[in-house]
């Protein structure tokens, strides 16, 4: 496992829509070592999700992981999932403001308007079929996710420029008022 440089807003590869992977491409040894270095880079950056073409490798992967992430102290704990070649349709017209940042936009935070639940399928990382429904919070975690994989990232949705602001200024004037948002829309939906 290696630490990957992160791609970060202005370069071409966040704009790139991704190419789909085969079930030979997913087996391969570089893939797979893809998939680790992505794991070990969202991890060291404290991210809940990673895209590969956050990582430079315009390819349909991305991770997702939250274990008590310090953040997203908000966020519920999420097992570390693996979805290659994903799709994420809304399950529902109810959407909620989700106040998002990301590892390509440092020290840049705004409101997205996500859907409050979505069905993600994919495969795994060993090639099997995966689907399941996530609601809540986790929701706009793959939503976020696969729209790098479109190459859209969470300015390109910010409803309102004005919720733009530092990371620092989020802490301090938004944080707890949207903590305790998110802590409702957990109690609602469990994730």
């Amino acid at each position: 496992m290696a630490l990957r440089k992160i791609a970060t807003i202005g370069h071409p590869v966040l704009r790139e829509t991704a190419r789909a992977l085969t079930r030979e491409d997913l087996a391969s040894d570089r893939t797979q070592g893809l998939i680790d270095d992505m794991v070990a880079t969202m991890r060291d950056a404290n991210g809940a999700g990673i895209a590969a073409n956050q990582v430079h490798e315009p390819v349909r992967i991305c991770v997702v992981e939250v274990n008590k992430n310090p953040r997203y102290p908000y966020k519920p704990d999420w097992p570390l999932t693996v979805l290659v070649n994903p799709v994420v349709e809304a399950t529902t017209d109810e959407t909620f403001m989700n106040f998002e940042g990301c590892l390509s936009v440092p020290n840049l935070r705004g409101q997205v308007p996500r859907f409050a639940g979505v069905k993600v399928r994919a495969w795994d990382r060993a090639g099997s079929d995966v689907a399941f429904e996530v609601k809540g919070l986790m929701a706009g975690t793959f939503q976020h996710e696969v729209d790098h994989l479109d190459g859209t990232l969470f300015v390109d949705r910010v409803a309102d420029t004005r919720t733009l602001c530092t990371w620092a200024d989020f802490e301090r004037f938004h944080m707890s008022d949207f903590a305790a948002r998110a802590r409702a829309l957990v109690a609602r939906f469990g994730s």
